[in-house]
């Protein structure tokens, strides 16, 4: 659905993993070999990975000022089984985020969320407000109020709808 350019950094990731389910269609890439090796799961892995995208999901609509479009288990409880690990280069000091082994999605996506928290971008990774959609996008408008993964698509259909209400 998503026209925009992927999130930045570590949140691609995160975006990806949301964005890994087709609401629409239904499509889901982890039930696909490919899908999930782009993750780097087992096919025992994906359950837990479903689990945590729909979390994901949910902190995105958030984002967006939107509820859960069902419940999910919170992110919270499920990044709680992550742990990380700072990282210092002993050449020249920069420090890092990193997963602790065994290296998971879920520390993986808990290292993104940290990062992005610090450098201010976790807010803006957002998931459209159609609800045949629910796409994650990262919202680069300057007021950071964007409301749909593409005016184009989404956005045109809810002009739409409003427009044949209104002339009902």
């Amino acid at each position: 659905m998503n026209d925009r350019a992927p999130a930045p950094g570590p949140l691609a990731l995160v975006e990806a993993l949301v964005n890994s389910l087709d609401i629409e269609s239904g499509a889901d890439s982890l039930d696909t070999e490919d899908g999930r090796a782009r993750f780097g799961l087992a096919p025992h892995e994906v359950e837990p990975a479903r689990e945590l995208r729909e979390a994901l999901r949910a902190a995105c609509l958030a984002h967006a000022g939107h509820p859960p479009h069902r419940p999910t288990t919170p992110l919270d409880d499920l990044l709680s089984a992550a742990p990380l690990l700072v990282t210092v280069d002993p050449a020249d000091g920069t420090a890092a985020l990193r997963p602790a082994p065994p290296d998971t999605l879920t520390a993986r996506v808990a290292a993104a969320i940290a990062v992005a928290a610090a450098d201010g971008t976790w807010l803006r990774l957002k998931a459209c407000e159609a609800a045949d959609c629910l796409w994650a996008y990262y919202d680069r408008s300057p007021a950071g109020r964007s409301r749909w993964c593409s005016m184009s698509v989404c956005g045109a259909r809810a002009k739409m709808r409003a427009y044949r209400a209104r002339r009902g």
